[in-house]
């Protein structure tokens, strides 16, 4: 694969310090500096954060006693608070003058900060304010983050770029339970050396970003399109990107997040609670090897077959979750399928939407179908969470499979045109 910086990969770089369309046979592919130096960011982050995210079920619902409501509670905040305030990030990012990169840098180091904080949080109310201050910085950072990823990408290759950069985050997903799990088996005071760890972690990642992102030179706005809040909101009238929106909050709400889908495999086969932090592994595994071919394939097949294909892989580990299948294959089974759901998914949806938003307001729109999505999964943490109290587990997945199978089936007939942004 050649690496070109996306100024230099054309006589003159464009006003906004982003790639122009490769001329042939100069560069079979191009990947923009930034895009790497932001992978390389997410790698680092996603080691600490991943790290937490490993051992906090079994912490939580273990440790603490939590029911699966109050835990439903606390991860539907962990992975849907940030909807509130990635609106606010995608705005304050679009206002120019390079603030895409320090935006983004503010999250990552709130996230940073609020890692030690777990060391003192021991009941439901503290640790939900500590993990809703986490994801503020998640949701400030997300659509920043993508936009730079976007604007240093041309049209042709953002399916690829942005399968480069979730491979490179995914590797730290990969890294972050194994680390945890040595560190489980390593220490006395297992959670807190975690948590001490992360922090540590996350500090470096900071640092990468302040000193080796560049910064972005995005030009001010046309006065058509300012970016204000109103602007941003207006983007919804544009029906590929509000068709794009409306299909990701659908799904979303019946997506089951990714800590339920461990603690039902771990009730399904009776895992070791010391064996529990190694299950992302499996998600992560696939999601690395899978991000950059499916990246490359939604930029030649098609970015929205590519995305609804993932929540036909979604469905296949729900239908083999609610089996009696009791094979030492499930879990590989389960866990690949998981993880090619991610792969096809999370990168190509930001792709698909860039194509239908324009530079001046790229962050603001990424930001709109982010937050339709995530606050579509806090519902969906909650209701899953209610249903598995009420009901048991095996009833909670089986209404959310039939959930999904029916939102994607909706999904298929609002599939949007592809068309590139200028």
């Amino acid at each position: 694969m050649y690496v070109a910086d996306s100024r230099a990969s054309t006589p003159a770089a464009s006003a906004e310090g982003t790639a122009r369309p490769v001329t042939a046979g100069r560069y079979r592919t191009a990947v923009a500096p930034t895009v790497l130096a932001l992978g390389t960011v997410s790698l680092i982050t996603d080691v600490s954060s991943e790290m937490v995210t490993a051992v906090l079920p079994l912490y939580l619902v273990t440790g603490l006693g939590l029911s699966p409501l109050g835990f439903g509670l606390l991860d539907g905040v962990y992975n849907g608070f940030s909807a509130v305030v990635r609106l606010v990030g995608g705005h304050l990012a679009d206002r120019g003058g390079g603030r895409h990169k320090w935006v983004a840098g503010a999250g990552y180091a709130l996230s940073a900060l609020c890692k030690p904080l777990l060391l003192i949080a021991h009941t439901l109310t503290p640790i939900g304010l500590v993990l809703a201050a986490d994801r503020t910085g998640k949701g400030l950072r997300t659509a920043p983050r993508d936009a730079l990823i976007s604007l240093s990408s041309t049209p042709e290759t953002r399916g690829r770029a942005f399968g480069v950069h979730r491979a490179m985050d995914t590797a730290g997903a990969l890294l972050g339970p194994l680390a945890a799990f040595l560190i489980l088996r390593a220490t006395v005071d297992g959670y807190d050396a975690v948590f001490t760890v992360s922090f540590c972690v996350a500090v470096v990642g900071v640092l990468v970003l302040v000193l080796f992102v560049p910064r972005d030179r995005t030009e001010a706005a046309p006065s058509g399109t300012r970016p204000t809040l109103r602007a941003a909101l207006a983007l919804l009238t544009h029906r590929d990107l509000r068709r794009i929106t409306v299909c990701a909050l659908l799904l979303g709400l019946a997506t089951v997040s990714d800590s339920f889908v461990y603690l039902l495999l771990q009730r399904r086969l009776g895992v070791p609670d010391r064996w529990f932090a190694l299950l992302p592994l499996g998600t992560a595994a696939a999601f690395l090897l899978l991000a950059v071919p499916l990246g490359r394939l939604a930029d030649r097949w098609g970015r929205w077959r590519v995305f609804l294909a993932g929540h036909g892989a979604l469905l296949l580990a729900y239908a083999l979750l609610l089996t009696s299948w009791h094979g030492t294959a499930l879990p590989y089974a389960v866990l690949a399928l998981h993880g090619t759901f991610y792969a096809a998914t999370d990168g190509v949806l930001m792709a698909a939407a860039s194509d239908s938003v324009p530079q001046a307001l790229r962050s603001s729109g990424l930001a709109l179908v982010q937050t339709g999505q995530a606050g579509a999964r806090f519902a969906c943490s909650l209701a899953f969470g209610a249903a598995w109290t009420l009901w048991g587990d095996r009833t909670a997945l089986l209404l959310a499979t039939a959930a999904l199978a029916a939102c994607a089936a909706y999904a298929v007939s609002l599939r949007p045109f592809r068309k590139a942004a200028v």
